[in-house]
């Protein structure tokens, strides 16, 4: 196991953000939740320990997408700035994390909040991909459910199956998405997709749709004749984001068009952060916050 320290501007700077539509989001929704019924609840799919040090155990993966200790530290932190808002808070807080221990250290450190604030705080060990189905299957079942859900994965853990079942929910999502660290190293420069199975289960499109977005033809005068290359697209952080947004555009109503660029020390984006909801109002906010913010 490898101990990692995560922090530094760019988590901050999605903390930041995500903590600002929290609050945001408690103010609209407690004017009339008591009114119209509603239960709120918070989803985070991958909570983590809620501490700034933390055990990496999936070296394979470090290994074999080359992953740096600084790509790492993007990830992780928001359960405890949700729970501390000052404001009227969630009436379920789910916090889902694939390691037990770290699921572990999390509950000890949100236990004294949670105590002091009667807050129902649930924690769950396991695959966030079937919890994120279960959390599908309440929200239709009822439609007194309003969720916001926070989706921080390190890599490419959630399916679009996962994401497809919101559809029709009231759900608020934040999702980071990995677009200049492990899915620009799947997308290698001479198309032979290795790793097809992944992108596939990512994007949701076909092996053909996924060559058809990211690699294109050009046409080339050699001595003798004319030749057809295909080269990958100049801009793959870009297309990577734009394919995503699309994607979840075909789920939600309302998505952010340019979502939150979060920059490695070389200034190359590593991830991009983004909403998507069936809230006009949401995404009113969400880019609100991100104009905010420097891009």
């Amino acid at each position: 196991m490898v101990k990692i320290t995560w922090g530094g501007p760019w988590t901050e700077q999605k903390l930041d953000a995500f903590e600002k539509y929290v609050k945001a989001y408690l103010t609209i929704m407690n004017k009339n939740r008591d009114k119209y019924g509603w239960e709120l609840i918070y989803f985070d799919a991958f909570a983590g320990s809620g501490s700034r040090e933390s055990e990496q155990k999936d070296e394979n993966t470090n290994k074999l997408f080359d992953i740096t200790e600084e790509e790492k530290t993007v990830y992780r932190g928001a359960a405890e700035r949700v729970v501390s808002t000052g404001l009227r808070g969630f009436d379920y807080y789910y916090f889902i994390e694939a390691d037990e221990a770290a699921k572990s250290e999390l509950e000890k450190r949100l236990k004294p909040i949670s105590t002091a604030k009667n807050l129902d705080l649930m924690f769950r060990a396991g695959d966030a991909n079937e919890y994120l189905k279960k959390l599908a299957e309440t929200m239709k079942k009822d439609i007194k459910f309003c969720s916001l859900a926070m989706i921080d994965p390190f890599g490419m853990q959630v399916n679009w199956k996962s994401i497809e079942q919101l559809k029709g929910t009231k759900t608020d999502l934040w999702i980071l998405i990995p677009s200049g660290v492990i899915i620009n190293r799947l997308l290698d420069r001479n198309r032979k997709l290795t790793h097809i199975e992944k992108l596939v289960s990512f994007f949701g499109l076909s092996e053909t749709e996924i060559k058809d977005c990211f690699y294109k033809k050009q046409s080339s005068n050699s001595l003798f004749d004319f030749e057809d290359e295909v080269k990958k697209v100049s801009d793959p952080f870009k297309k990577i984001t734009e394919v995503y947004i699309q994607q979840l555009g075909t789920i939600f109503k309302y998505v952010t068009r340019k979502p939150l660029v979060l920059l490695n020390s070389r200034n190359n984006p590593i991830y991009h952060f983004a909403l998507a909801s069936n809230n006009a109002t949401a995404l009113k906010i969400a880019n609100e916050i991100i104009g905010g913010k420097k891009q």
